[in-house]
This record gives structure tokens, sequence and C-alpha cells, in this order.
């Protein structure tokens, strides 16, 4: 049994206000972004019930639009917090007690594939852990509190994360509880579980499945979905 949790509370601070609204909200193609993760989730077979996690403001909207939607796993809305951590450790405590893996995805990457979630599935339930990667495309340079380049690591070794990542129930539930107790904020899923020695296994994502993060992004996914529909 799977369970997915989708972090939706951010406050899209990085899109100026386009739209007017949440980014999570905003129309892709005539459909809302939110929606569009949430249907693909659905059409995963060992997906069985879905977390989604909105701002206060936002729980009844975000309700009333699910309800009118069809063939969706079963649903639950939450209150997130201020940071996508915490908003994350509030759907965790719904997650039902009979599932096995959890996957995390950003509800602002809109074009991810089943193809990639179920990937990321049987990565988690063989390795305890595993993430959606795609090789890192510039060279990217470690750069020090003066401005000065200190070191270029290798472009082959590096990898740009993405969303779903999956772990074992236990797993991610301890790595939580452990940055509750020494206080640690993570980027990711993956740096608090990497925090109790586990390795994390990569799986290969797709350069479409990009996070909207600015309105220019907007504009990119369009573009892939009309190359999609061609």
């Amino acid at each position: 049994m799977t369970t997915a949790v989708f972090p939706a509370a951010g406050a899209s601070t990085r899109m100026n206000n386009f739209g007017g609204t949440n980014k999570n909200l905003l129309k892709l193609a005539g459909e809302m972004v939110l929606l569009r993760s949430i249907k693909t989730f659905s059409q995963v077979e060992r997906v069985n019930f879905l977390i989604v996690v909105v701002c206060e403001s936002e729980v009844d909207a975000v309700k009333k639009l699910l309800s009118e939607q069809k063939n969706l796993k079963p649903w639950v809305v939450t209150v997130g917090g201020s940071e996508r951590q915490y908003s994350i450790a509030n759907g965790l405590k719904l997650v039902p007690p009979d599932a096995d893996t959890i996957l995390v995805h950003d509800a602002a990457r809109p074009l991810i594939t089943k193809k990639t979630i179920e990937a990321v599935i049987d990565a988690a339930e063989e390795f305890g852990g595993a993430i959606a990667t795609v090789p890192a495309k510039d060279t990217i340079k470690i750069v020090g509190a003066d401005g000065f380049v200190r070191h270029t690591p290798p472009r082959r070794e590096l990898v740009a994360v993405q969303t779903p990542q999956g772990f074992k129930r236990d797993i991610l539930l301890r790595a939580y509880e452990k940055a509750v107790e020494d206080n640690f904020l993570g980027t990711d899923d993956s740096s608090l579980v990497e925090r109790l020695g586990i390795r994390i296994k990569i799986v290969p994502g797709e350069y479409s499945n990009l996070k909207i993060t600015t309105p220019e992004d907007i504009f990119v996914a369009e573009t892939f979905l009309r190359s999609e529909n061609k």
C-alpha cells in the first residue's frame, strides 16, 4: 500500500503574484497545476491514498475542488506549516496505518508521469529510499562566502533532484522524528533520511518534470504539453 503526500502550502513568492493566486491553483493548459499532479498519481494502481497539504485559507476551496473530480483515489486535505518540511510532517500524521511506502511529491510538478512514479515506488520498496533525478546540464561551482570559486565538482557526479521521493514508511517517519529532535531543517525529504545513514537510490526522472516556481515555468510546461499532444 502506497500513500502520496502533496505539499502545496508554499507562498509562491517567486511567482511575483503571477495569476494572483497560489501557483498550485494556476491553470496550465486549462487545468489546475494541483489537479494535474493528483490525477496522475490516482492513475497509478499501487497508490492507494492521497494527502494534500495546503495553507489554511485554501483548505475549503481545495476540498471542494477535489470532491468535484471523478476517479480520484481516496484523499484528505490538511493544513500546512511555515516551511515545506513542517507541511509534510503535518501530512505524515494522516498516513493510513496499512501504508508500507510513502511518496512525497511537489504538487507544483504537474507533468510527472506514471512511469516515474512507478519506478520510484519499485526502488523505494527494494532499497528503502529512492528519488527521481536527472543529470545536471550545467557546470556547478562551489562558491565561498567571499564570492570566489572554491571547487568545480565533476558534472558526471551531479544530478538535479526532483520528486516524487519515496521511502519505506518506518524510515521516513523515523527521519522526521530525528529532524525534530535535532532541530534540523532539510531541503528535501532525502536529506532527512540520509542523516540516518541510509543510502538513497536514484531513479531516472524526466526533464519535463519541472517545478512551477516562476512565471516562465508555466510557459515552459505548456510547451512540453503541446509537444506531447502533437
